[in-house]
């Protein structure tokens, strides 16, 4: 979700050197990007590799088998780099070289002309190439999931959280009926890797069948799209016009999507041993939402 210390090798290092994929011994380089798992650059015989290192995470339903399965199809989607090797709590791609995005790349001129093709083909290819069992990623039965573990490990928030547990149900009855499409579902900035040939989309630990909607108001919200440009995303994702139907129920997936978020770091903080200050992280996006929130319901 967001960035993370990165000294926090240890056993992790040793265990990137160890994999069986390696022709020689090599020196893991930790690589920063990723509180979900801990990231190492790997160079063997003359190539570059990037490690991942991480079980799944319960709390976070994040599933391993799912984020491999999807890491495949997206690189035979032609979307992500492809994976060479992987066994439980590793994987490793190929490195790609290029820019990673911040979110003034995601709203700069002529980003839409990459980004709205690219979630295109996330949406519709990657299913033509998914192997076995896939996840689904609904953003209210993830709240609905966050609330029930918040409640059991006793978080500061448990007061706040009848208030967003109703917030919640207004939302999704906002949404109403969706297509189902594949998502990637976690549209940080730092998920793009701008290559002189293309445009590259990583991590897929969040992967799975969602509303289309999600990815728009997740890539939106995540890097702070202004009213004129997440309806010109709009427009260019579904070659019409915004209608007032569509943009209300964008507006209620863009709040559950900060939402999440927020609720992600109120679990974190309970969780999580990462040097990370998440009281912050939880205060900001809380403070996003109830912005966003407050904006729709003057829809």
């Amino acid at each position: 979700m967001t960035e993370a210390p990165a000294d926090r090798t240890g056993p992790a290092r040793d265990r990137a050197a160890g994999l069986s994929c390696w022709t020689g011994p090599v020196t893991p380089e930790p690589l920063a990007g990723g509180i979900t798992n801990t990231n190492f650059v790997v160079r063997d015989g003359g190539a570059a590799y990037v490690v991942r290192i991480g079980a799944d995470i319960p709390e976070h339903l994040v599933m391993r088998f799912a984020e491999l399965a999807a890491s495949r199809a997206a690189h035979a989607a032609g979307i992500s780099p492809e994976v060479v090797h992987a066994e439980p709590g590793a994987m490793v791609l190929r490195f790609v070289e290029g820019l990673t995005w911040g979110p003034a790349d995601a709203r700069g001129p002529g980003a839409l002309d990459q980004l709205v093709p690219l979630i295109r083909r996330v949406h519709h290819a990657i299913p033509e190439h998914l192997d076995g069992a896939a996840l689904t990623f609904w953003v209210f039965q993830v709240l609905r999931h966050y609330r029930r573990a918040l409640k059991a490990g006793q978080s500061r928030m448990v007061p706040e959280l009848g208030r967003l547990e109703a917030v919640a149900d207004e939302l999704e009855a906002a949404v109403g009926p969706i297509r189902l499409v594949f998502g990637h579902n976690d549209l940080l900035a730092a998920n793009f890797i701008q290559a002189p040939d293309r445009l590259w989309l990583v991590d897929w630990d969040y992967a799975g069948f969602n509303s289309p909607l999600f990815d728009l108001a997740n890539l939106a919200s995540n890097n702070e799209f202004p009213p004129a440009l997440e309806r010109a995303l709009l427009e260019a994702y579904f070659e019409a016009p915004v209608t007032d139907d569509l943009w209300h129920r964008y507006a209620a997936m863009k709040c559950a999507s900060l939402l999440r978020e927020a609720m992600w770091s109120m679990i974190s903080e309970i969780h999580s041993g990462l040097d990370f200050d998440y009281v912050a992280y939880t205060t900001e996006n809380l403070a996003r939402f109830e912005r966003a929130f407050a904006d729709f319901q003057r829809l």
